[in-house]
């Protein structure tokens, strides 16, 4: 197995210490900045295995696979979390884990006719502002943030939205496939 697929099991691994330190306070005052820690590497971990995987010529399929399926579990586990903390309201999580099922139908079937659909632009963005969107609202810098906090929500929102519909028309042709 090759380093960048290594990263995207590393990433998965670090979602139950994630959503444990997220949701207890075991260390005290510090299980958000624990949380917020083991967030941040994760998402670092993201970029760093894209960025080996193109820049050493290895994308495999488990990687295009597996890359944003452990995007979408950190994701969709640290805006659970959020809701659980009353930091984001229900109703952006659940359009944006709705995208996220949506699209994992689609790859699915086009996996099932041997297609493999990569990551986009829009999702990359939509991934990117999520991930900023998560570690404001984990931070929880202060009132002075709360603005940004807000914008950052609607900007993950517009670009989960965006990124749904260039999947769609895009990938049209998936809908259409008989087994």
């Amino acid at each position: 197995m090759n380093l960048p697929n290594r990263l995207t099991i590393l990433r998965m691994i670090m979602i139950p210490f994630f959503v444990f330190f997220m949701l207890t306070d075991v260390a005290g005052g510090s299980s958000k900045y624990i949380a917020l820690a083991i967030f941040i590497v994760a998402s670092f971990t993201d970029w760093l295995d894209g960025y080996i995987a193109r820049k050493n010529n290895i994308v495999t399929n488990f990687g295009k696979f597996m890359d944003p399926l452990a995007d979408k579990l950190l994701v969709c586990a640290a805006m659970i979390c959020l809701v659980d903390l009353d930091k984001i309201p229900s109703w952006v999580v659940i359009i944006i884990i709705s995208r996220e099922f949506i699209i994992s139908g689609f790859r699915l079937i086009a996996a099932d006719h041997d297609i493999v659909i990569a990551a986009s632009m829009w999702g990359k963005f939509k991934t990117v502002s999520q991930m900023i969107m998560i570690i404001l609202l984990i931070g929880d810098f202060g009132s002075g943030f709360a603005i940004l906090e807000s914008i950052f929500i609607w900007i993950a929102l517009i670009l989960t939205v965006i990124s749904l519909l260039d999947y769609i028309l895009k990938n049209k042709n998936v809908m259409s496939m008989q087994n």
